[in-house]
């Protein structure tokens, strides 16, 4: 049994599932091909450079990818007879992906459970992930220690519409990802206040993508068709500008106030590496509570953990519930790496 699951999951290039007869599911991988090839969402550490032949991924994903980085994925399925899709709750499009094979001439029949980035919350405009059977769980441990513990979403959502309306008389630059944060924060602007909505070209791109391929809206101005700056518009921005010198002298100019949204405020330095007014621990993934009810929920005979706290999280399952969990780092291939 240990050398056959040595075998079956090992992370280098992306995630790599042994599916029975020797094929092979390579997802969210750079340049790496498997005989099945899954994606699991648009953000770019999960994106290909180039289109590995047909792709399991959503409509929205394929949609989302072309705009973002101009690679088409013209061969995109929605499924295979191995592969089940499963909305993953983490952004537009993304999915989560459950793999059936066997028996066969080397293994029983097994179901390998990839979450992709996920998150169990029902947020705005998405429903979160609802766990379902497997014999072996690779899931993402971006928050896996326990210091990461977020408020209930509607308190959180109350929290920042309250600050939204608190400010009516300066701009409001808000920070978080192009694609998924930039949109959430857009619709709680739009719940809070009826002030104007500018938006970065980038977040722009992510929206219009959005639109096209769902019956969601974001009406906003983007940045770069606006003269000047009233005085009384909330500006959405991507997070990596958050110290860059010409938002900096735009945020001093027009003494507005800057306010940062992920799940690593809770760490007090993420309010001063970005220099923001305020913080909230708004996030697309889960909770260190929540990956655990998801580890339980699942039942599964093994995990592997990637990204974030996985060695952490890993350690907790199995001195906490006596799980097999093994950290998946990278070039692991047999089980004496872990």
């Amino acid at each position: 049994m240990g050398e056959r699951r040595s075998r079956e999951v090992h992370h280098d290039d992306g995630i790599h599932i042994e599916a029975g007869d020797g094929r092979r599911v390579v997802a969210d991988a750079r340049s790496a091909v498997g005989d099945v090839n899954v994606l699991s969402h648009a953000h770019a550490d999960h994106t290909f450079r180039r289109t590995p032949g047909t792709v399991v991924c959503s409509a929205e994903t394929a949609a989302l990818v072309e705009a973002r980085t101009g690679t088409s994925v013209p061969d995109h399925v929605e499924s295979t007879d191995e592969i089940s899709l499963l909305p993953a709750g983490h952004v537009v499009g993304s999915r989560a992906a459950l793999v059936e094979h066997g028996p066969d001439s080397e293994t029983p029949g097994r179901r390998v459970l990839y979450t992709g980035d996920f998150s169990v919350r029902d947020r705005l405009y998405l429903e979160g992930f609802d766990p379902v059977d497997a014999d072996v769980l690779v899931m993402e441990t971006t928050y896996g220690k326990p210091t990461y513990r977020f408020p209930p979403e509607a308190e959180l959502q109350a929290e920042i519409r309250d600050w939204l309306a608190d400010h009516p008389d300066r701009p409001l630059f808000l920070f978080g990802y192009s694609l998924g944060r930039a949109q959430k924060l857009q619709a709680l602007a739009r719940e809070a206040t009826n002030r104007p909505l500018v938006v970065h070209g980038a977040v722009r791109t992510v929206n219009d993508a959005i639109e096209s391929a769902t019956d969601l809206s974001f009406p906003a101005t983007p940045y770069d068709e606006v003269d000047e700056l009233a005085g009384d518009e909330i500006v959405v921005l991507p997070t990596h500008l958050a110290r860059h010198d010409w938002v900096q002298s735009l945020v001093a100019k027009h003494g507005g106030l800057k306010a940062g949204f992920s799940g690593w405020a809770v760490d007090r330095s993420f309010r001063y590496r970005g220099g923001y007014d305020a913080t909230f621990p708004l996030t697309d993934h889960c909770d260190f509570d929540e990956l655990a009810a998801v580890v339980e929920a699942v039942d599964p005979e093994v995990v592997y953990t990637h990204h974030g706290f996985d060695a952490e999280f890993a350690d907790f399952l199995r001195t906490t519930f006596d799980r097999d969990a093994r950290p998946l780092l990278g070039d692991q291939t047999t089980l004496g790496d872990f």
